[in-house]
């Protein structure tokens, strides 16, 4: 059986702090959901991208939960934006912000399913975009 939280904690500093694919390839399974695509080739492209927006990002896992097949790692990142982020030009400014991943395991010990959620307005307001409220019916 394989230590799940330990998986985890080595998809977190393997794949997103230093993009090793071989990790990646090891770590997670081909029909894994990924932005774009599936599988390991999906998770790295996903990373590759946000890496050329921050090249120096890295996450810090803030604590992990396992229970059977699944683990809930919550973690803090940090980075410095360097190229384009969305429709966000390089600022040079450095953001932090936190989130949590929820990451699925099959009996083989790869990933099958991972979901994110993370404080993107908040990056984007440390990025400098303003962001206002939308407009309702009949405002102007």
């Amino acid at each position: 059986m394989t230590d799940v939280e330990a998986a985890a904690r080595r998809f977190v500093a393997d794949v997103w702090n230093v993009g090793r694919e071989e990790s990646a390839y090891e770590l997670v399974a081909p029909d894994c959901p990924g932005l774009g695509g599936t599988g390991p080739a999906a998770v790295l492209a996903w990373h590759r991208d946000r890496r050329a927006s921050f090249p120096d990002l890295r996450y810090k896992t803030v604590e992990v939960v396992a229970a059977g097949t699944r683990v809930a790692v919550r973690w803090r990142a940090a980075g410095t934006q360097a190229g384009q982020f969305g429709p966000v030009s390089p600022t040079g400014r450095v953001v932090s912000y936190s989130g949590a991943t929820f990451l699925r395991f099959d009996d083989d010990g790869r990933i099958v399913d991972v979901w994110s959620v993370n404080e993107l307005f908040q990056v984007l307001q440390q990025l400098g975009v303003e962001m206002l409220p939308p407009l309702t019916p009949g405002e102007a």
